[in-house]
């Protein structure tokens, strides 16, 4: 509960400090640039072992998370439902210790920004693709006391 909590003020400040600088002035008052936010932050459970992607030039490390919504239907009956999220580490540091210490079933806290892409498959046909363009990965500690 308290990790919650933390977890949840945290993300709640991380937009509040957005917000308060989301325009920029010159010295005339007038508005030069827009300021956006594309941020995510996603608490779950690793669903496989990193994997080294890319090339010499641009590695990349990739690997699944899972998230999930647990509902309640009129019956009475609870339904969890899985998302899994693809996230893709490309810092050089981030990204070595993600690859060397992130395992399987690891509990971890992602912030980072979403990314659209597209792939072509071996037929040419284009594919649209999602991804978490991690800047920061928490690990959680699992064992138990």
């Amino acid at each position: 509960m308290f990790l919650n909590k933390v977890i949840t003020r945290t993300c709640q400040q991380m937009c509040r400090l957005t917000m308060a600088r989301s325009m920029s002035e010159d010295s005339a008052g007038i508005t030069k640039i827009e300021k956006t936010m594309n941020q995510v932050c996603l608490l779950g459970r690793v669903g496989g072992d990193p994997q080294k992607r890319g090339s010499e030039e641009h590695p990349v490390v990739v690997f699944s998370l899972a998230t999930h919504t647990n509902y309640k239907y009129d019956g009475g009956d609870y339904v969890q439902r899985t998302d899994w999220h693809r996230i893709c580490v490309f810092k050089p540091y981030l990204r070595d210790t993600v690859y060397t210490h992130l395992k399987k079933g690891q509990r971890i806290l992602v912030n980072g920004r979403l990314s659209y892409g597209e792939i072509k498959d071996e037929n040419g046909n284009a594919k649209s693709t999602t991804a978490v363009i991690a800047d920061d990965v928490i690990f959680f500690n699992t064992q138990k006391m």
